[in-house]
């Protein structure tokens, strides 16, 4: 691409770092994991059931979901179904990346799937213009909370999020240019196969960000997750990247 020009790339490589591989595995270690289940169980449902209410709206879906909407209607399958589907290859392709996962990495390719089928069967149907923008808008939130909760958690990231950081190990992408890339690629894929792109992938787009880093400071006050990300990212010279 233009601009890489001069000394030439850095060259990055898929091996995971002592502290962040030690990091990784303490997200399997009993003490660890059990006094911290209950709010990754919480707030991995609490994403799916707000993944189903931007879905009822039908005023659009963030990057993911329009893809997986879009698999689900060429395919017949349900949403969730979709979303454990594709997280499967999505975790394989994290080897060979560099990144390992924690309990609540395979927990979030199970839970969120299904909590989203099992909301979209039991949420009325939006009939109007106002509501569809309530449900849309209470979806975004509940999103951001239920990412907040699991976030908090600390017991490894979703497959999506895994596959982002990878590609900044393995290559040395920017975090913003790996995101970009992959939502990008995924909402076209997703919008081409039939996946509702509107009003609330825009509203997703600027106002997840901001409402997950609320959602972090209340649920994660001690501030584990920033602390471990810093020593993650510092640990692979890659700190403000």
């Amino acid at each position: 691409m233009g601009g890489l020009r001069g000394r030439g790339p850095r060259r990055y490589h898929a091996r995971m770092p002592a502290a962040a591989r030690a990091a990784s595995l303490s997200r399997w270690e009993p003490r660890v994991v059990l006094p911290r289940i209950p709010g990754l169980l919480v707030g991995l449902v609490t994403f799916g059931i707000g993944i189903a209410l931007m879905a009822e709206s039908e005023l659009g879906l963030g990057p993911w979901e329009v893809f997986h909407q879009g698999v689900g209607r060429l395919t017949g399958l349900q949403l969730g179904t979709v979303s454990i589907l594709v997280g499967i290859p999505i975790l394989a392709a994290w080897w060979p990346l560099g990144e390992r996962p924690g309990v609540g990495t395979v927990l979030n390719i199970a839970l969120i799937g299904l909590a989203t089928n099992l909301a979209l069967e039991a949420l009325p149907t939006a009939d109007g213009t106002a509501p569809q923008v309530a449900m849309m808008l209470a979806g975004v939130v509940t999103i951001a909370i239920g990412s907040g909760l699991y976030l908090a958690a600390d017991l490894g990231p979703g497959p999506r999020d895994g596959l982002m950081t990878g590609l900044h190990l393995r290559f040395g992408w920017s975090i913003r240019r790996a995101r970009t890339a992959i939502e990008l690629s995924v909402l076209l894929a997703g919008f081409l196969a039939g996946g509702t792109i509107g009003l609330g992938t825009v509203v997703f787009a600027l106002g997840i960000g901001p409402l997950v880093q609320v959602a972090l400071r209340v649920f994660d006050r001690s501030g584990r997750v920033s602390r471990r990300r810093r020593a993650v990212l510092e640990a692979r010279g890659t700190l403000g990247e």
